[in-house]
Order: C-alpha cells, then structure tokens, then sequence
C-alpha cells in the first residue's frame, strides 16, 4: 500500500481528536475511493455526450440566472 500526507486545519484535527476510536486513515481511504467511483460513473455516463463544454457552461449560467430570478422574487 502507498503513503500519502494530507494537511487539515487545526481546528479539524481538533474535531478529529474528540473522536480516538475512529481510524481516520479508513474515512479518507472510502472517501477517496467514493469519489473515484463517481467519478467514474460521470465519465461512463458522459461518454456517449454530444453536449459541449461551452454547451455546459451556457446551460449552468441559464440556470444561475433563473434560480437568482426565482429567488430576488421571494
């Protein structure tokens, strides 16, 4: 198995610390192994796209703008 080093805030090492029964080496090892799979799968569904990424960026600003609309009325 390989090392690896990560830097956390203090204040998060503080918080890991109340908690000494939990190997924090497993949570970061599921927690990078969950978010290769989703990675993953974003990759397989995405395969088969024709949406560009300008397409992408055109569509996320259309829906920033109606959800800011949506939410200036409230």
């Amino acid at each position: 198995m390989v090392s690896m080093t990560l830097a956390i805030p203090k204040e998060l090492k503080k918080d890991m610390e109340l908690y000494p029964e939990i190997n924090w080496s497993e949570v970061a090892r599921a927690a990078f192994k969950r978010k290769i799979y989703l990675l993953k799968e974003m990759d397989r569904i995405l395969a088969n796209s024709k949406l560009t990424e300008d397409d992408a960026i055109a569509f996320g600003r259309k829906i920033t703008k109606r959800v800011a609309k949506k939410f200036k009325r409230v």
